[in-house]
């Protein structure tokens, strides 16, 4: 039935057969998806970038190929369809990627799970959920632009879960494509361990095909769309150069792998099947990076991505996965989950993504050990509650199958299921066991924000609940003081992204505020308190004393909190010490300076004194927060602002401008690099200084220059702006303060 509605739609000649069998060797393969895959023929795989790198567009030529999909379409294609994973409107629309999207195919009888992740900063927690449960990673690189900032920023996500890699340099069809200077690139920036196993055969207009240094072999992508590979051998132009590269990928494993060592001392020339094997076995270390090429836009060099992803990326048999056993008084103990797919342990999976369907929340879930029947009962183990499953899915980006059970290595999705991301479930409700979380940025960026028609409310309330709960990072508070809605995130299109979706999933139009900055204040130099909280006025009265010190973190430390009881005896009873704690926290989300959270500070309560009738853990929380006080009072107190790492690129002949724009912005400049008519500056700018930056950069560089930056610290502020925070926040609580004694305290 497959077969004749494929046909039906007539593919051109020559496509027809090759698309046919793929596609029944998938429809088989899903088919029987549980029962024939083995652990060893799964691939979970995450496509990571820089923006414009080429992810989306390589991940729908991967789809084709494997027979997933009928046709192709391009991010930004003439035919107004868009790219498969791009399935929400606004990124159709935008042509870039907001959320990251899961989809599954078979290539070779290996099932591969697809994450394909965005590449903005501002949506940065997508990056790191998709790699916090993935086995191996596919990083895609431009041949032009090379490493980019957010490439650095993909990079250590990938390095704090230590997830292996490839990396595939893409656009080599571009004006400017140099892949060896990408190369270099990866080694001086990246601290890669990195060499060719594919060099091109030609660049720019010329790229006929690759040439496969292993096998040596040149590779060539004919018929309609590239379907057929043909291998040929290497052309006589470029065997020095292959020999060479050759020679340098086998140096390279050698470094870092005991059987290529010794063929190289011995002067040995290694098989095909040793350095398969070699590059195998230090991929999964993560001490030797293998570089592919091709240009996924002109269909070359995808199918030869494709075997690397089953020769070298590890199945999840190869990745410890380790979960912690956590019981009361005792020191959590670390367990190794078993990845067997026979359904021997019972069931454990971590929910790393959620996202409001069309039929309630789904649960995004990569399965760790066991397996998962439709009918079986679940328990949440952050909060103890139980849901039995009446669905479980597969996701092909906004399209969903159902299947019948799911086992360790898989990744699907569920529905019904109150839970937060991060969460982990077990079948056995005796099982203490947790996965570590996923690591979640702090936002950097506030704006006020309210619906445009105040009938609208309910809806903004709805989006705003689902918003928040799907993205961590998106954060929703209500400031009494100024009387103001406030949304916090990772930067300026992040809040301008969601505040379009409320406008057209929810019909509610929004007005967004001037964006504020997360500031933060912190003290300048250790300061003692003493503070006797004290009221006694018949029945039972408040008592509680507090000695001890507030003092500054170390810079890198700058944005913690700490709290550290030092008391010994019993003039502070221990059970009103997570009183002392409580106050001393509830006071550091509000500062007494310009109103902005507290950080960078250690609360040390040395001692202290009771009443052993009115003293309580209220009169202690009390009593720390007067100590708070009165250290704002005394001390000496400092602003601290967020800092971007900016990186700028644009045509030669602009350089003057934009380093002047980032110097009137209060940018130091870190670094500069030029590549045949264009420069990359790398610089550090105050956040609060940033805004307005993407209009100022295009009308003054024709609009050829692009920017991006990230986060990169916290840092004094500049005297002025302290002023003029403090001044503005002592406005806004009608505080008059004389501003000789003002100038003193700062």
């Amino acid at each position: 039935m497959t077969i004749t509605y494929l046909l039906r739609i007539r593919p051109p000649l020559g496509v027809a057969k090759t698309v046919i069998e793929n596609v029944k060797r998938s429809f088989a393969s899903n088919a029987t998806f549980a029962e024939h895959h083995k652990l060893e023929n799964i691939r979970n795989i995450g496509i990571s970038a820089h923006i414009d790198s080429g992810k989306t567009t390589l991940t729908e030529r991967i789809l084709f190929y494997t027979g997933r999909i009928k046709e192709m379409h391009e991010v930004k294609g003439k035919d107004n369809v868009g790219a498969t994973m791009d399935s929400m409107e606004l990124e159709r629309q935008r042509g870039i990627t907001i959320q990251s999207a899961a989809t599954y195919t078979t290539w070779k009888d290996h099932n591969i799970n697809i994450i394909d992740t965005p590449g903005h900063v501002d949506f940065t927690v997508e990056v790191e959920r998709a790699l916090r449960v993935l086995d191996g990673a596919v990083l895609v690189l431009c041949s032009v632009g090379g490493v980019q900032s957010q490439t650095l920023t993909v990079n250590r996500q990938m390095k704090r879960y230590n997830v292996p890699c490839l990396a595939f340099i893409n656009k080599l069809d571009r004006t400017g494509a140099n892949p060896n200077r990408v190369l270099g690139q990866m080694r001086s920036k990246l601290n890669h361990n990195a060499a060719f196993i594919q060099l091109p055969i030609g660049l720019e207009n010329n790229c006929q095909g690759i040439v496969d240094l292993v096998k040596q072999k040149a590779l060539y992508f004919e018929g309609q769309l590239g379907l057929t590979v043909r291998e040929d051998e290497i052309p006589q132009d470029m065997r020095v150069e292959c020999d060479e590269r050759r020679h340098e990928l086998i140096e390279h494993l050698s470094n870092v792998d005991d059987a290529i060592g010794e063929f190289f001392l011995e002067e040995k020339m290694p098989s095909e099947r040793d350095i398969m094997n070699a590059i195998r076995r230090t991929a999964l270390k993560r001490t030797f990076t293998p570089v592919l090429v091709g240009t996924a836009l002109k269909n070359k060099g995808v199918q030869p991505l494709l075997d690397a992803v089953v020769n070298y990326l590890p199945h999840p048999g190869e990745v410890e996965n380790i979960a912690l056993i956590e019981k009361k008084g005792a020191e959590p103990q670390q367990v190794i989950l078993n990845p067997a797919r026979d359904g021997k342990d019972p069931f454990v999976g971590l929910a790393f993504k959620l996202e409001a369907g069309r039929f309630g929340q789904l649960t995004y879930l990569r399965c760790y050990q066991g397996v998962l029947r439709k009918g079986d009962s679940i328990y949440n183990v952050r909060s103890g509650k139980k849901v039995r499953l009446a669905r479980l899915v597969r996701l092909h980006s906004n399209n969903m199958e159902d299947v019948n059970e799911v086992y360790a290595g898989d990744i699907f999705a569920l529905f019904g299921v109150d839970c937060a991301s991060g969460d982990t479930f077990v079948t056995d409700s005796k099982l203490e066991l947790s996965m570590e979380s996923i690591f979640v940025p702090d936002p950097v960026v506030s704006m006020a924000i309210h619906p445009t028609h105040s009938k609208d409310r309910d809806n903004f309330s709805k989006a705003i609940a689902r918003f928040t709960k799907e993205d961590p990072t998106f954060r929703f508070t209500y400031d009494a003081d100024v009387k103001e809605t406030l949304v916090s995130g990772m930067g300026e299109l992040h809040l301008e992204i969601y505040s379009q979706r409320m406008e057209r999933e929810y019909n509610c139009p929004v007005v967004l505020g001037k964006p504020k900055v997360a500031f933060r204040e912190t003290l300048v130099a250790p300061c003692e308190f003493d503070y006797l909280h004290k009221k006694q006025s018949g029945g039972q009265g408040q008592y509680a004393r507090v000695t001890g010190m507030l003092e500054p973190l170390p810079p890198h430390l700058n944005t913690n909190v700490e709290f550290v009881d030092e008391t010994i005896g019993t003039n502070v009873p221990k059970q009103f010490i997570p009183g002392v704690e409580k106050g001393f926290r509830q006071m550091a989300e509000k500062g007494l300076l310009s109103g902005h959270r507290l950080s960078g500070v250690k609360f040390r309560l040395i001692d202290g004194a009771h009443h052993i009738v009115d003293s309580s853990e209220l009169a202690f929380m009390l009593a720390s927060q007067g100590a708070i006080k009165s250290v704002f009072e005394e001390g000496s107190w400092q602003i601290l602002e967020p800092i971007m790492m900016v990186e700028v690129t644009a045509p030669d002949e602009f350089q003057g401008t934009v380093i002047g724009q980032l110097n009137k912005r209060h940018g130091i400049i870190t670094g500069t690099e030029g590549t045949e008519g264009w420069f990359t500056i790398h610089a550090e700018v105050p956040l609060n200084d940033m805004f307005g930056y993407a209009g100022e950069l295009r009308s003054s560089t024709q609009g050829k220059g692009e920017f991006s930056m990230e986060y990169s610290r916290y840092s004094p502020c500049m005297p002025e702006v302290q002023e003029k925070l403090v001044s503005d926040y002592q406005a806004s609580q009608g505080i008059v303060v004389d501003k000789k004694q003002q100038k003193k305290k700062n």
